[in-house]
């Protein structure tokens, strides 16, 4: 599972699979599931993240994680 935000659109994207999307719904005003074309959720994008989820923290309950890596979005030189 790979959680990315966008500051610059106030977007966060969460991956639940690796795939291609074949399909998107919208299933509440700005959260939008994408799906492959076995209709299997991919990943779920949130817009207007920021108004609706502390971004400050994330926390972690009971997962069975191996392997935690943290990485900060690094923006592109022009």
């Amino acid at each position: 599972m790979l959680f990315e935000y966008y500051p610059d659109s106030d977007m966060l994207y969460i991956k639940l699979a690796d795939g291609v999307s074949a399909e998107s719904e919208e299933i509440a005003p700005g959260v939008v599931l994408d799906f492959d074309a076995r209709n299997r959720v991919l990943g779920v994008e949130i817009e207007d993240a920021s108004k609706f989820i502390d971004l400050t923290r994330l926390e972690l309950r009971a997962l069975p994680v191996v392997d935690l890596i943290l990485r900060e979005r690094v923006p592109m030189a022009a």
